[in-house]
């Protein structure tokens, strides 16, 4: 995933390039504007985009190293690059055909992938049951080891819950009160 949005911004930033390029060399003007000004604008578009495309580009390789979910700002990178490739795919069906399209569905689909992969609740640990509770079967309680009669030892446990077991309870009971009935 990290290499193809790498690449994408590499031919982004370079696309936009070639476009300043070629608008500085017609030397023509699109509805009064500056020819300078364009070519600039679409250099520095390119250089921004491409910088935008190699940040999540960092972070998908940073996810695929830690092997954890994305979170904070780059789960919000990621997700507005899903966004991004959503609104080019929508324009790239309608200005330069359905081969574009599909790249940009390929992509956005790689991406919501990246984002989906990973279980918050459990994560990569509890596929595998490698933490205590999060795995398949139940954690079970050890029990300590009987001391021998007679030593002082203290009464074995029994299965009625002691202080700590449970959470907190409220220390009033609740009041039932009965319905009031309020038509005559």
């Amino acid at each position: 995933m990290a290499v193809v949005l790498l690449a994408e911004a590499v031919f982004i930033a370079a696309l936009n390039w070639f476009l300043g390029v070629v608008v500085d060399r017609q030397d023509m003007s699109l509805a009064g504007l500056d020819p300078d000004v364009m070519a600039t604008s679409s250099k520095v578009g390119g250089i921004v985009f491409g910088g935008y495309f190699a940040l999540c580009a960092l972070v998908a390789a940073l996810v695929a190293i830690r092997d954890r979910a994305p979170a904070g700002f780059g789960r919000v990178l990621l997700i507005s690059a899903a966004v991004v490739h959503g609104l080019l795919g929508a324009f790239a069906w309608g200005l330069v055909g359905w081969t574009a399209f599909l790249a940009m569905v390929v992509v956005l689909g790689l991406i919501v992938l990246l984002l989906m992969t990973y279980d918050r609740a459990a994560g990569p640990e509890g596929a595998g049951g490698g933490a205590p509770g999060r795995g398949d079967a139940p954690a079970k309680r050890k029990e300590p080891a009987a001391a021998p009669a007679g030593a002082g030892a203290p009464a074995s446990r029994t299965d009625e819950p002691q202080d700590g077991d449970d959470g907190p309870q409220d220390s009033v009971p609740a009041q039932v009160t009965a319905p009031v009935t309020t038509t005559p």
